[in-house]
């Protein structure tokens, strides 16, 4: 009886939450779940020939709240990400839990020239932003969300945001630490997810001590838990700060980036392990050492728009970024970014070419050994954005298994047709090194070269409005890939499947709970 009451006391609760928000519209409350079912059969990175294609669903699950107040917006976003099948049906407290916070962050109104309560008057609009949030800035190439990827992407920082006579203006930050236990001195940040347990050079077992990350051998690559990045990286900032400026005049916007994000220095360390009649040993890194590698990136994008939708309308992108600095080893950085894009469309039907660089590293091996001739780091990294929307739906480049040390020509054209509740997209890729990567000699130095181009991608993807809150897309994508890309990703020649392809279903449900049907007034 008396759960029984609880429960209807939960329910009126929430109806008179649920009215009020309506009669106040300060409160919105909103969820998704999407699912992907998946046919990988060679995605991110080719397989070995004679590999069996993967195949899976994975889901998000979201609840987003907000709240509105005078000089105040509220938003928490808590997201469950797994595969089907992932946990039993039955699991243990030892199996953990996915469940995370997406967002939680507030924003705080420091000026708006429309409140005549606020004396300030200086700026137009002006407020500040803290907590965990999104970066989202033009389209997305370089700070953006990741929407694509079930687990999104989000920072810890705080953003200053101003607005006055066209301008925007934002600047932001952020400092990230490992804990906050009691008898932890300094700010040494181990900026990678350490696995528990590792194995030494005999092969024994052997627990990973606190701030130390096991690597490959003497010298060799990092054995991570997951990548802490989803570009390849596996090394996440201590430190960030950028600056966004933007202006729009007319059809035509103007934006530049100053972003600059510090990585902790590290010094080599070995363990000895004891395990019987065997001494092994642990190589690895400790970051442990005072100062940062300071890395900057800053650019300019153009996008300008001549005519409109009931003409014919012509859409230009064109955008360059430099970094410079030091890596995130500590290696001088001299890199670029350049891109440009013309979308013509008429109608429901828009198409055009494009093309982007990103400078890369003559290199000689292949795969994670890979080692540039160059002493100067030469390879651009497209720091935190949605790659997925740019080279390839694929994710050959830039995305979870890295791209090639020697950067990128992606030379492409995209046709869309967009009608009132579907859109079907159809896009060509052809993907070469922007420097040449030469195969290892038995000496150890550059033999033969490789051509540069790496193959070609068709995406053809279908996206279907079932209802206001459900969508459907269906996706296939398949490349013929070269040598050159197998090398560049695996390290081996004619072991792969060079004609990899992926399909997938998505089915997006997105319900806004507060969301009321109009109603017809009858006069």
């Amino acid at each position: 009886m008396s759960k029984k009451l609880h429960f209807q006391g939960l329910i009126a609760l929430f109806v008179t939450f649920c009215s009020l928000s309506q009669a106040s519209a300060q409160f919105t409350l909103s969820g998704q779940l999407r699912t992907r079912t998946e046919l990988r059969d060679g995605l991110g990175t080719l397989n070995l020939k004679g590999a069996k294609p993967a195949f899976f669903t994975s889901q998000r699950a979201r609840l987003a709240f907000g709240y509105r107040w005078d000089r105040l917006l509220f938003n928490f976003s808590v997201q469950d990400v797994r595969v089907w099948g992932q946990d039993a049906s039955s699991i243990s407290n030892a199996d953990g839990s996915r469940f995370m916070v997406h967002e939680a962050w507030g924003e705080v109104t420091l000026a708006n020239s429309a409140d005549t309560t606020i004396k300030f008057k200086l700026v137009e609009n002006l407020s500040f932003k803290i907590g965990r949030q999104t970066l989202i800035y033009d389209d997305v190439r370089l700070l953006g969300d990741l929407d694509w990827l079930q687990q999104a992407r989000r920072h810890d920082a705080a953003l200053l945001k101003a607005q006055h006579k066209g301008w925007q203006v934002d600047l932001g930050a952020g400092f990230n630490q490992n804990t906050d236990a009691f008898g932890v001195t300094g700010t040494n940040y181990v900026a990678a997810n350490v696995p528990a347990y590792t194995t030494d050079t005999k092969g024994n077992l052997v627990a990973v001590p606190g701030g130390f990350i096991p690597t490959n051998g003497k010298g060799g690559s990092l054995r991570l838990a997951n990548n802490p990045s989803t570009n390849g990286m596996n090394q996440m900032y201590k430190s960030m700060q950028f600056l966004y400026v933007s202006r729009k005049f007319g059809q035509t916007k103007v934006s530049g980036l100053l972003f600059k994000d510090d990585f902790s220095k590290y010094r080599s360390d070995s363990i000895r392990n004891i395990s019987g009649a065997d001494t092994g040993y642990v190589y690895g890194r400790r970051y442990d050492q005072a100062g940062v590698n300071s890395r900057i990136t800053y650019g300019l994008m153009i996008n300008k728009t001549i005519g409109n939708a009931s003409g014919f309308k012509t859409n230009i992108t064109a955008a360059a970024y430099w970094q410079s600095g030091k890596n995130k080893d500590g290696r001088n950085l001299k890199a670029s970014h350049y891109t440009v894009a013309l979308t013509f469309q008429r109608g429901k039907f828009s198409f055009g070419p494009g093309w982007d660089y990103l400078s890369g590293n003559e290199a000689v091996g292949g795969g994670t050994g890979a080692v540039s001739i160059s002493t100067t780091d030469n390879r651009f990294d497209p720091l935190y954005g949605t790659p997925h929307k740019f080279w390839g739906y694929m994710d050959y480049f830039y995305v979870g298994t890295g791209s090639a040390v020697g950067g990128l020509n992606n030379i492409y054209f995209k046709t869309k047709y967009t009608a009132k509740d579907f859109f079907i997209a159809l896009d060509y890729h052809h993907f070469s090194l922007a420097k040449s990567q030469y195969l290892k000699g038995t000496d150890g130095k550059a033999s033969t070269r490789f051509d540069n181009g790496m193959g070609s991608e068709v995406d053809l993807i279908v996206n279907y409005n079932l209802s206001k809150f459900t969508n459907l897309e269906l996706g296939y994508c398949f490349m013929k890939a070269t040598n050159t890309l197998e090398y560049a990703k695996l390290g081996s020649v004619d072991k792969a499947d060079k004609s990899p392809q992926w399909a997938y279903l998505m089915i997006n449900i997105r319900p806004d709970f507060f969301f009321a049907k109009p109603v017809a007034i009858k006069q």
